[in-house]
């Protein structure tokens, strides 16, 4: 177990639709400077734990507190405006906008000029601009997408799209960032890059990462702690090597 404070602390969550339970009572707690694996097979409740953290959805129990502060009940811009990114198992960007609009959409919470000043661009919306750009800009280099900068997003390829989407995430500059399989449908060189790209975010900004994906192997490679979850409920917990032997965890996934 990590020492140190919790930055995350989910504490026995239940949230079920139409009679389905999603999660039964899942304790987890996420600290600080660390990359957490949530895997389980399809159907576990991974996404819906995900949804519950960044409001998507409201679980009926239990509670959610980052950094001491209780987001079970706020909606997902108030959580979001608190620090807690997220990427999708989907594709979510802009896609008729370009990669630079893309990741300056992110910036939607360090804008410090009002509408008016922008529309103008005039003084303190200038520097502002300035500001925001540089920013981007350093986004840009960290995620090698320097190429596709004014490109509209929805004709690049979709692994050039994910790592854009990832960027996004990280304009908001978030002391939190949920990464849904950011590697879903991807083929092995893009894989290798995203993975390259969250572990220099975890290494090098120090952004504690809770990390959902079904690749074992990279799992087992980049994560330092894992939580699993099976119907919905936590069955292990602990370092990858564990994890890896744990007959529980063997059983979800292989079966009796």
């Amino acid at each position: 177990m990590p020492s140190g404070n919790p930055v995350l602390q989910i504490k026995d969550v239940n949230l079920s639709f139409g009679g389905v339970q999603c999660l039964a009572g899942v304790s987890c707690e996420l600290y600080e400077g660390e990359l957490l694996a949530v895997i389980g097979p399809n159907g576990a409740g991974k996404t819906a734990l995900l949804n519950c953290i960044s409001g998507f959805y409201h679980p009926q129990g239990g509670q959610i507190l980052f950094k001491g502060q209780d987001l079970t009940r706020l909606p997902s811009h108030r959580i979001a405006g608190l620090g807690v990114a997220r990427t999708f198992q989907n594709l979510a960007d802009y896609a008729g906008a370009s990669t630079i609009d893309n990741l300056l959409a992110g910036r939607h919470f360090h804008t410090k000029e009002n509408i008016l000043a922008q529309a103008f661009w005039f003084g303190p919306a200038m520097k502002e601009e300035m500001r925001q750009r540089r920013i981007i800009e350093e986004i840009i280099d960290f995620l090698e997408i320097e190429s596709v900068r004014y490109a509209i997003v929805g004709s690049l390829p979709y692994g050039v799209r994910k790592r854009i989407e990832l960027g996004r995430a990280l304009a908001m500059e978030p002391d939190l960032l949920l990464l849904d399989e950011p590697m879903a449908g991807m083929n092995l060189e893009e894989k290798e890059d995203i993975a390259r790209f969250i572990l220099d975010i975890h290494e090098l900004r120090k952004i504690p990462i809770i990390l959902i994906e079904h690749d074992m192997g990279l799992v087992m490679d980049i994560a330092q702690r894992i939580v699993v979850l099976d119907l919905g409920s936590k069955i292990a917990e602990g370092p990858p090597e564990a994890i890896k032997q744990n007959p529980e965890v063997i059983k979800a996934y292989l079966g009796d």
